[in-house]
């Protein structure tokens, strides 16, 4: 049962990279666009985070064999990791993906403009402070929207104690509490 589920797994993923595979045939891709965007997708970095997918999924099977299998701990782990080993040169084949998918996308003037862009020093420094700097305008945003609320609060509170001075005040006094609360 168990190896039928298996077979057929194989198969649609045999099926769904056939069809991956057919697709950049069928557009004609040309090798100097291709290069252009393995050297932006190098620059950016763009597959950099899959580099812990093989050794993750080798670690998760290793865990898993020996768990059921204490004895083999050993043989498990030297398996592991020589057809791990003999699955790296796959790697490759996700860069070639991806520069299909991002040849299909962008034009190789904006590909190259890309990777002059990313390799140079204002290019790598946006790169390596990227996170940081996303988390602190994020949190600078976080700021500026509670400042902003408090304000639009206060001011449409002002307004409204010109119409009705007791009941806005009211409500919206005990509004303020609970919600600092």
């Amino acid at each position: 049962m168990k190896m039928t589920k298996w077979i057929k797994s194989g198969l649609l993923a045999i099926a769904i990279t056939g069809a991956t595979m057919a697709a950049p045939m069928a557009q004609e891709i040309a090798e100097s666009h291709l290069e252009a965007a393995r050297k932006a997708i190098t620059a950016i970095q763009a597959t950099a985070r899959f580099d812990e997918i093989l050794p993750e999924i080798a670690l998760r099977i290793t865990s898993q064999m020996i768990a059921n299998n204490p004895d083999l701990e050993t043989q498990i782990n030297d398996t592991v990791d020589s057809e791990t080993l003999a699955l790296v040169s796959r790697r490759a084949d996700l860069e070639k993906e991806a520069a299909l998918v991002y040849a299909k996308s962008i034009s190789e003037e904006d590909l190259n403009a890309i990777a002059a862009f990313y390799t140079s020093d204002a290019g790598k420094a946006l790169l390596n402070n990227g996170a940081i700097l996303a988390r602190e305008v994020q949190q600078a945003a976080s700021v500026w929207q509670r400042g902003i609320e408090r304000d639009l609060l206060e001011n449409v509170n002002e307004k409204l104690k010109e119409v009705a001075p007791r009941s806005v005040e009211d409500k919206t006094d005990d509004a303020t509490d609970t919600k600092t609360e």
